[in-house]
């Protein structure tokens, strides 16, 4: 259900807030033109951003890359108004703000990374770009003039033309007047001063310079090819004079404005046409109160014509129909009228009104409608070209229901819970009444806080004012994956024992119990708040999906983000008056992840998946504010905060993150060359899937040998002295002991945590913990118990896969990654462990590398392109080095030994 089908996205936005060109699957088809500018972007995101707008094959264009040409565009066309007198001392381009920032905004389609981007973000990449244009501009010798004709002939701006439109009051059969000029120089406040076009002709003539005057002219002539209006102004001449217009005459110059500015003339326009308002036909929704607002609910609404917050009468309306199409002046103001379009809209909203059911549309219907969708998603052409003079808008009934519903920290509904044993954040309470005020009206919420923000506290503080709340006593379900059973039971005992909790799996309950639960759910949960289960156990539970719940809540809900799989059928069969989605990974930005969650959170409101699939196709192809009904429709089920926005927390201290450079001892580095050149000899002898099992295998060797020799021999020495990252974790922890801290030291082989126990026990003379894959999952909590208590073991080894998600371990102010995944995301988020709510030390982080290796040359392809770390993510490093040819895998694998020899 990816918009076109993509495999991959071309560009991502990373966390840091940088426009990065994604690695380019070999077998990817790219037109040459792609090409060049994603390598444009390999060298730095301005360069990336000035070739994709200078890019003149701009068909079929990516729904990403179009976004960015845009903005990089509206970039150039700030920067071509420049004075030629400036040459090549340019001042800093003013970013964009206000209304053209914000539809930036709304344009913004799905893409990778897509969660960090925000108008600070946008004029940071803005001022990157801008510093990076006149650093070239300075290099070119003859200046922005040179330097756009060099560059971007497309955009090349060899005079400042400006047309200026004004009204004339005083005249009141020419009511407006047309003036063209030229830039002349600058005055001595540098601002530009404006000459008439006519003087044009005279300053250049008495010059004898015609090639000025021709680049002069040149966008005149350019305007002129698009628009017979412009062209009969020049062949009568008329464009060099002062001109007095009718109404119709300015009407015309207005509707072709964007036209005159695409041709590189500057346009000043009355502030009224900017923000114009015009009469619009549509339907005012849920103005009559009903009582409590649900999914059920149906919405009465109004067919009416308004101008602006206006209403008009039938004698009104009759009145702005009855004079000419265009300008009308009305109550005093300048209104645009299209009687045709106004008609069009008029039957649209009959038709519409028509269908309803007894002068009502259902709640779904009216979300659809106010988000500017079709009621029911189709692709109706009649309402997208109505769209323009048409309106929905909430009544005040609706509208201060869902006022609750968009700005929760204005909501107070879930404050004074006793029995909740921690004060919440002031982001937090937000969230309680938010997560509140959807369950009461048995509203989906999705609830996408970053790690570590305390969704978990939030969920429960959420059940425990359900259960204050009373009524009739019915248990609510909380889904989650295994390795977070004891994290959810801990938490509950910490902050909430008031709520009587069963644990429907094996770890936490017996057989008996468990069975008792199958024969009789009703009896067994009579006085039971919550319910605690697996997604693995909803499928062997089938009593899971009998009982209706009062709330589903569904922890790591990315679990569920392909509807195909069983899992989530299953998931989805669950009944419940209301449901709540736990994430904190971005579900706006991946359209199929996205219908899935909806389809368990409010099912229905994006329609089927193909009727999904449909209504995406056609928002595809809008010429503006492209995405933003699907962005309305669902924004106000999701809540996301993230970790670094400092209005949302403030006093999370700082991560540092530092390579562990470490070499190889002479063993090594015996062991891992003899290895590089029987890979070089296998490979030879090797195709298809036999070459990548191959690859696979030798990669792993590679590994292992940098940790240490025994590893890959099986011999189960483990000497310290034979590992050059045994001899320098061995000097980091020497330091950590002495200052009494403690440290998390994550690697990917369960076969090495034993061995780094017995090394660091040693440095810090106390014995550690080790959790991996085979530690039982009773057993992790005591772990984690022991290791946060301040007198508390001073290290834990933790295997990658089975330590990097769920766990808090927030005594730790140091983290090691001793192996690399090769991927950043899930390095993080292992890090995330100890870098969370809670956490009251500078977390410092060590990512091992052995210099001279494949680690190291791993390292700095990730540096140079985080844009890797999706197709990490989605494909794996392994897999992708499976891929490279002979000679390149060899030179990434081959050792630099003077680099590398300790």
């Amino acid at each position: 259900m990816e918009s076109r089908d993509q495999e991959f996205d071309e560009l991502r936005l990373t966390p840091a807030g940088h426009v990065v060109a994604a690695e380019r699957d070999s077998t990817a088809s790219l037109k040459r033109p792609v090409e060049r500018v994603l390598r444009a972007f390999d060298v730095s995101q301005a360069e990336g951003l000035f070739a994709l707008a200078v890019l003149r094959d701009a068909s079929d264009l990516s729904p990403v890359l179009a976004f960015w040409r845009s903005f990089a565009g509206q970039y150039l066309t700030a920067l071509c108004q420049t004075p030629e007198s400036a040459a090549a001392s340019i001042d800093p381009i003013p970013p964009l703000d206000g209304e053209p920032l914000a539809n930036m905004l709304r344009n913004v389609p799905p893409m990778l990374g897509g969660e960090y981007l925000s108008a600070d973000v946008l004029i940071d990449i803005w001022r990157d770009l801008d510093v990076w244009t006149r650093d070239q501009v300075k290099q070119c010798p003859d200046g922005l003039s040179g330097f756009l004709q060099q560059h971007a002939p497309q955009w090349r701006q060899v005079g400042r033309v400006c047309f200026h439109l004004a009204e004339n009051k005083r005249d009141e059969r020419y009511p407006f007047a047309f003036l063209a000029t030229y830039i002349a120089g600058l005055s001595g406040q540098d601002r530009a001063r404006y000459q008439p076009l006519g003087k044009a002709l005279q300053q250049y003539a008495g010059a004898k310079n015609k090639q000025a005057l021709l680049r002069l002219l040149s966008p005149v002539h350019l305007a002129s090819e698009k628009s017979e209006f412009i062209q009969s102004l020049v062949d009568s001449g008329d464009i060099f004079h002062p001109l007095a217009w009718t109404a119709r005459e300015a009407h015309r110059f207005l509707q072709e404005a964007a036209l005159y500015e695409e041709s590189g003339l500057l346009v000043r326009l009355p502030d009224w046409w900017r923000k114009r308002t015009r009469p619009q036909v549509g339907l005012e929704i849920g103005k009559k109160r009903k009582g409590l607002l649900t999914t059920d609910t149906m919405l009465d609404f109004q067919v009416q014509v308004a101008l602006g917050d206006e209403t008009l009468s039938e004698s009104q309306w009759r009145e702005l129909l009855a004079g000419d199409d265009g300008l009308v002046l009305f109550k005093g103001r300048w209104v645009e009228v299209d009687r045709d379009k106004l008609n069009q809209a008029l039957d649209h909203w009959r038709q519409v009104e028509q269908a309803a059911r007894d002068g009502q549309v259902s709640f779904i219907e009216g979300m659809r409608l106010l988000a500017g969708a079709p009621a029911d998603l189709s692709d109706d052409p009649s309402g997208n070209e109505a769209l323009a003079w048409s309106y929905v808008r909430p009544g005040k009934w609706l509208a201060e229901t869902l006022q609750q519903l968009r700005h929760p920290q204005s909501n107070g509904t879930a404050t004074g819970l006793p029995q909740l044993r921690a004060t919440l954040r002031p982001y937090q309470q937000t969230g309680l009444n938010w997560l509140w005020t959807m369950t009461h009206l048995r509203l989906g919420a999705c609830l996408a806080d970053d790690m570590g923000l305390g969704k978990t506290i939030q969920v429960l503080a959420l059940l425990l004012k359900l259960k204050q709340a009373g009524g009739k006593a019915q248990p609510s379900l909380l889904v989650v994956p295994a390795s977070l059973l004891a994290n959810w039971k801990s938490e509950m005992a910490r902050f909430t024992p008031s709520l009587t909790a069963v644990f429907a799996h094996a770890s936490e309950s017996s057989k008996e119990r468990l069975a008792n639960l199958a024969a009789d759910p009703k009896k067994s949960l009579e006085k039971v708040d919550l319910v605690v289960t697996t997604y693995g156990m909803l499928q062997r539970q089938s009593w899971l999906s009998e009982v209706e719940w009062r709330l589903v809540v569904l922890d790591e809900a990315q679990a569920i983000k392909n509807p195909s799989t069983r899992q989530t059928r299953t998931v989805k069969r669950l009944r419940s008056q209301s449901r709540v989605a736990l994430t904190g990974t971005p579900v706006e930005n991946r359209l199929a992840d996205l219908w899935s969650l909806f389809d368990f959170l409010s099912p229905g409101l994006l329609g089927s998946a193909d009727k999904f699939k449909r209504f995406v196709k056609q928002l595809e192809s809008r010429e503006r504010d492209r995405y933003l009904p699907l962005r309305n429709l669902v924004q106000p089920y999701i809540l996301r905060r993230m970790k670094t926005d400092k209005t949302i927390i403030a006093d999370l201290p700082d991560k540092s993150e530092v390579k562990a450079y470490c070499g190889l001892t002479k063993r090594q580095t015996v062991l891992y060359q003899k290895s590089v050149e029987e890979l070089s000899a296998t490979i030879e002898q090797r195709e298809g899937i036999e070459r990548r099992g191959v690859v696979l295998s030798f990669l792993m060797r590679f590994k292992q040998i940098c940790n240490h020799p025994s590893q890959f021999l099986g011999d189960g020495e483990y000497e310290a002295g034979d590992s050059g990252k045994f001899n320098r974790l061995v000097e980091i922890c020497d330091e950590i002991a002495s200052r009494q801290e403690k440290v998390l030291i994550f690697t990917q082989f369960r076969e090495m945590t034993d061995p780094l126990q017995v090394l660091l026990a040693g440095v810090f003379r106390r014995p550690g913990l080790v959790l991996h894959g085979g530690t039982p999952v009773g057993k992790r909590k005591k772990l984690v118990e022991s290791f946060q208590r301040e007198q508390g073991p001073p290290f834990f080894v933790l295997s990658l896969k089975a330590g990097g998600t769920g766990l808090n371990l927030t005594a730790a102010s140091h983290v090691v990654h001793f192996d690399r995944w090769w991927n950043p995301a899930v390095e993080n988020q292992a890090t995330d462990r100890a870098y969370r709510i809670g956490q009251n030390r500078n977390v410092l982080v060590h990512k091992f590398v052995c210099r001279g290796t494949i680690e190291e040359r791993i390292d700095q392809l990730i540096e140079e392109k985080q844009s890797l770390a999706g197709d990490l993510i989605e494909a794996g490093t392994e897999k992708l080095l499976t891929e490279l040819p002979d000679d390149q895998l060899l030179r990434l694998v081959s050792l630099d030994v003077e680099k590398a020899l300790l």
